[in-house]
């Protein structure tokens, strides 16, 4: 069974950080992701880029409707993640016209952000299906 964890932040939870605050930040967020990748219980870990880079995709009678940046109410939670894989956002956008999931909620997609350890180069492990 796999599980996806989705961390959610209040905005401006990090803003006091500084540059070299983030950089630790950073680095023991990657010896983590290393430390559960292996015991065997990480498949794949990343964070988001902020929320200014989302596009929110909903279908209203038959119409794709695409809205930049984040759109959520209180009482909508995330059902579902999707890894994609694409050149762009606006790539990606119209494969999603015809999906029947968007029916029933709406998808917001944002690029995942790499980093890599300041001391040692290692980014983060590599996605691999098991």
């Amino acid at each position: 069974m796999r599980f996806m964890a989705l961390v959610y932040f209040e905005p401006g939870a990090m803003d006091h950080l500084t540059p070299e605050d983030l950089r630790l930040l950073d680095d023991a967020t990657i010896r983590h992701d290393r430390k559960l990748r292996d015991s065997g219980h990480l498949i794949f870990a990343s964070p988001l880029a902020a929320l200014e880079t989302a596009r929110s995709l909903r279908n209203v009678d038959g119409e794709l409707i695409t809205m930049d940046g984040p759109y959520s109410e209180v009482k909508e939670v995330v059902g579902g993640f999707l890894l994609l894989q694409a050149e762009s956002i606006g790539e990606l956008t119209p494969l999603f016209e015809d999906d029947p999931i968007l029916r029933y909620g709406r998808m917001e997609i944002r690029p995942l952000v790499v980093h890599t350890h300041s001391e040692t180069g290692e980014g983060r492990p590599d996605f691999a299906l098991r």
